[in-house]
């Protein structure tokens, strides 16, 4: 194919310079959509692990209603199948009994629910005991024994 000649005999088609800027543009409308992707997309998956949560968080209130006690693991109550926006199982932990080192704490190193933890490790899949580590900030947590649900920074 190739060029073509026009009327007045000069070539048309795209110069070298004119290919460049537009690929420039390119470059740039993608340089700026990607972060705005990414941002979406954390927020979404944020939201369906509190929703996760929440659900997880009443379906565990109904099964100490039920039996008197809450459950030792999520298995025992038939829970252990749901896995958060980023592949992993949520984190559970009963703690009637348990080790205080386990238990997830505020900034003033107190724990932050009376009956149970449950959490998602979030994006990172890191966490700490307590919220103000750096791998528990992105965490997706319950505290105040379900009055909160969302991000451990945010708490």
């Amino acid at each position: 194919m190739g060029r073509q000649h026009s009327k007045s005999g000069r070539m048309s088609g795209f110069t070298l310079l004119e290919l460049m800027f537009a690929l420039g543009i390119m470059v740039l409308l993608v340089a700026i959509a990607v972060p705005g992707y990414r941002a979406i997309k954390t927020r979404i998956d944020n939201s369906n692990a509190i929703a996760d949560l929440n659900t997880l968080s009443l379906s565990l209130k109904r099964w100490e209603l039920n039996r008197g006690r809450l459950p030792d693991t999520l298995a025992e109550a038939g829970l252990d199948g749901l896995v958060d926006p980023w592949g992993r199982p949520y984190e559970y932990l009963n703690l009637a009994g348990a080790n205080p080192g386990q238990m997830r704490k505020d900034k003033n190193l107190v724990p932050i629910n009376t009956d149970f933890d449950l959490y998602s490790m979030g994006k990172d899949g890191l966490s700490r005991p307590p919220l103000t580590a750096k791998a528990s900030q992105d965490d997706i947590v319950r505290a105040n024994d379900g009055g909160y649900v969302g991000l451990a920074a945010g708490y």
